[in-house]
């Protein structure tokens, strides 16, 4: 029986999966994106029912000011995140750093100055969006004459078990999963990919009938 070898389906079938994977792979690099997440102050209402949970009571402590340059908070993160770490150190009562930020920074200053938060250890600051716009930096007073209270260790010596068994998910989740995670461009190249596929398996058969043709 004679062999028949059609070559541009072939080479679809080859080529097509190679393309797939390698610019799958980099569009999946440039949408790896990261997020921040902030709590935003409460909005200060006429009838001063919420102050307690707003900006105001903290804001005439002691603040040393920093202005932000445009665009320069990222070239300057060594010296915040410093500043911020001189401020633990000290530990003085009512006191801070006041970023001060305006209408010709950019978004990017204002991550930067949160990712010298993250990298300081620095929990506890607040963003003034009602007045200043700037970012304040609030001290973590730790009073060093401070000591625990006594009382009776209720827990200690107790073991706590977890009965409940994790979930483990089948291969049905794990596909879907999978799928749930690709790119949408990537479903062109799987689209393309089938269409040849289709397109070779319908030449193949074409080639299949004529040759019986031929032989007679």
């Amino acid at each position: 029986m004679r062999k028949i070898y059609y070559v541009p389906g072939l080479i679809s079938a080859i080529l097509i999966p190679v393309l797939f994977w390698y610019y799958g792979s980099q569009k999946a690099e440039e949408i790896n994106i990261s997020v921040i997440d902030i709590g935003l102050p409460a909005k200060i209402r006429d009838n001063n029912e919420m102050s307690y949970i707003t900006f105001e009571p903290l804001r005439n402590w002691d603040y040393k000011k920093i202005n932000i340059a445009s665009g320069a908070a990222k070239e300057n993160s060594k010296l915040y995140v410093s500043e911020l770490k001189n401020l633990q150190k000290r530990n003085e009562k009512e006191t801070g750093i006041e970023f001060i930020l305006d209408q010709n920074n950019t978004y990017g200053d204002f991550v930067s100055l949160l990712n010298d938060m993250s990298i300081a250890k620095h929990g506890t600051y607040a963003l003034d969006i009602e007045k200043t716009g700037h970012l304040f930096a609030i001290v973590e007073y730790e009073d060093p004459n401070r000591t625990d209270p006594e009382f009776e260790c209720l827990l200690c010596n107790d073991n706590i078990s977890i009965t409940e068994e994790a979930y483990d998910p089948n291969l049905f989740d794990k596909m879907q999963q999978i799928y749930t995670d690709i790119p949408k461009d990537v479903y062109y190249f799987i689209f393309g990919f089938l269409l040849f596929l289709n397109i070779s398996m319908l030449s193949i058969k074409e080639n299949l009938q004529l040759i019986p043709k031929k032989l007679a």
